[in-house]
């Protein structure tokens, strides 16, 4: 007796393909997904992490000896403020220090206090950038940068509100 094995016929019709054949695709694409917003979303929490930037603390120069167009701190007494401009006296010389939009309503400086201000000298007079008060509080008068950074600017120094384009608001 001789066994022989027949293969059965295949159905003229297979069977359709179940969700468990596909699930180690669809598990490789959410994986994947997931990977790609994380480096998104890591790549935008240290593009935001990064400080503004470092600031160099100068010793302060005799207003009468300042060069035109050259970076400078001066120190001295502010004697007179107009606005977001202020005057400041050494002893040596007076200044006039421009605050920008800072400095707008005259609020961030008080007559007679004595203070240290960094920025650049031309023209005449001392576009500042770094506001540093008798008691050690220290203002940057810059204005914040554009996008994301900018934001975190502003939200970090919510005293100075921004400007509506177009003019003061």
């Amino acid at each position: 007796m001789t066994d022989t094995l027949t293969a059965a016929p295949e159905p003229a019709n297979p069977p359709p393909q179940s969700h468990s054949a596909r699930r180690p695709y669809l598990t490789g694409l959410f994986a994947a997904g997931l990977i790609a917003v994380g480096l998104v979303a890591g790549a935008g929490a240290t593009i935001l992490s990064v400080p503004r930037e470092r600031v160099v603390l100068m010793q302060p120069t005799a207003i009468t000896k300042l060069a035109s167009d050259s970076d400078v701190a001066v120190k001295g007494k502010v004697v007179e403020i107009y606005g977001n401009k202020f005057v400041v006296d050494d002893g040596s010389g007076r200044a006039l220090v421009e605050t920008g939009r800072a400095g707008e309503g005259g609020q961030l400086v008080a007559a007679g206090e004595t203070l240290t201000v960094q920025g650049h000298f031309d023209n005449g007079f001392i576009h500042g950038e770094l506001l540093m008060h008798a008691d050690g509080k220290a203002e940057s008068l810059r204005p914040p940068r554009p996008g994301p950074r900018g934001l975190l600017d502003r939200l970090r120094r919510p005293d100075v509100a921004p400007v509506p384009p177009g003019g003061a608001g």
